[in-house]
């Protein structure tokens, strides 16, 4: 386990979670907002696992499985990948999320979201987290905006117009010690 929060914990992924995985990415209305490309074989969900395992070794760091306390269920992915696609001009620290379709509307990408900012700027001490997302996705707009971070431009990724969202260390620390008020 790498963090966890009140009903998950995050570990890194495994080959053993390539099942979950494809369950996740061939529905279609997961891939909604992500370019319409739902994977096809549980082979392509391994191939993406090996390359969450070699950001593991390359920059210690990457997506996570979340895993329901309760009955050590795979409900998606969340945490911190270090990124140099999606903002082809500059690295940064990518704060991502995806559930499975029946896990939607539960506020768990809010809760596994903060438990990711909180461990980027507190245990990896990460000066900035970006996110980016679809112009047309509001549920993840509202999980960004929600947990602190700041739109600040759009910029367009494979034809998508998609926003911004930036978050420093400075800035997340002021907003817990206003949340402690």
């Amino acid at each position: 386990m790498i963090f966890e929060t009140d009903r998950f914990y995050l570990r890194r992924m495994t080959l053993a979670d390539a099942t979950d995985m494809f369950i996740l990415d061939s529905n279609p209305n997961v891939h909604r907002y992500l370019g319409n490309n739902p994977v096809s074989s549980v082979e392509q969900s391994k191939t993406m696992i090996k390359d969450i395992l070699a950001q593991y070794e390359s920059v210690d760091m990457g997506r996570l499985a979340i895993i329901r306390k309760e009955d050590q269920a795979f409900v998606g992915w969340s945490g911190l990948k270090y990124e140099r696609q999606l903002r082809d001009t500059f690295d940064y620290y990518d704060l991502g999320y995806r559930l499975k379709e029946e896990y939607w509307g539960q506020g768990i990408a809010t809760e596994v979201a903060k438990a990711s900012l909180r461990y980027g700027f507190m245990d990896r001490n990460l000066t900035k987290i970006c996110a980016g997302a679809h112009v047309d996705n509001g549920a993840s707009a509202h999980i960004l905006t929600k947990i602190g971070m700041i739109q600040k431009d759009d910029f367009t990724f494979e034809n998508i117009l998609c926003h911004w969202y930036e978050l420093t260390r400075e800035e997340w620390l002021k907003q817990q010690s206003m949340d402690e008020c």
